[in-house]
């Protein structure tokens, strides 16, 4: 595991967060089995760490009118790091790109989109991405339904691998 090894309170610290962010630190402490002021430090010192990178609302992006959903994968005529760069900030300017990976095979980037309606999307694609400096490539996929959208980590994994290494 990079970075300062975790004990088993902080991950059921990071478990129970990444579950409900919402809870009282009183409730969180009595979840993981510790008072809650040495809680509240051990969440504090986590953030410090960066193991716990912020709070936010899960979102229905449909129930807001955001309809299209679509993945879209670019090929760069370039991929010196400085191109790269490049098109990471841009895809960090535009609304429309919820997510942004730089992949290793075929496809240098994969992007996952929103937007209201097709035409909206469709005019992100010929008007900016498309029309994006170094931007050799795309394809679309447009998503038809969710099966699974769970961020995070599964932790019942980790407990499992530290379990057969302990």
């Amino acid at each position: 595991m990079p970075g300062p090894k975790l004990d088993p309170i902080d991950r059921k610290i990071l478990a129970e967060l990444q579950a409900d962010g919402r809870m009282t630190n009183v409730e969180l402490a009595s979840r993981v089995g510790i008072s809650a002021p040495p809680c509240l430090r051990r969440v504090r010192t986590l953030e410090e760490q960066g193991f716990i990178r912020g709070y936010h609302a899960a979102v229905d992006a449909r129930a807001l009118g955001f309809e299209v959903q679509v993945f879209v994968m670019v090929g760069l005529q370039s991929q010196a790091e400085s191109d790269l760069v490049a098109f990471e900030d841009r895809c960090r300017s535009w609304p429309l790109v919820r997510e942004c990976h730089m992949l290793n095979g075929e496809v240098d980037f994969i992007l996952k989109c929103v937007a209201p309606d097709l035409s909206t999307f469709q005019s992100f694609l010929t008007g900016q991405l498309t029309a994006a400096p170094n931007v050799a490539s795309v394809k679309t996929s447009l998503v038809i339904r969710d099966a699974k959208d769970e961020p995070g980590v599964p932790f019942e994994v980790l407990e499992e691998r530290l379990s057969q290494t302990a």
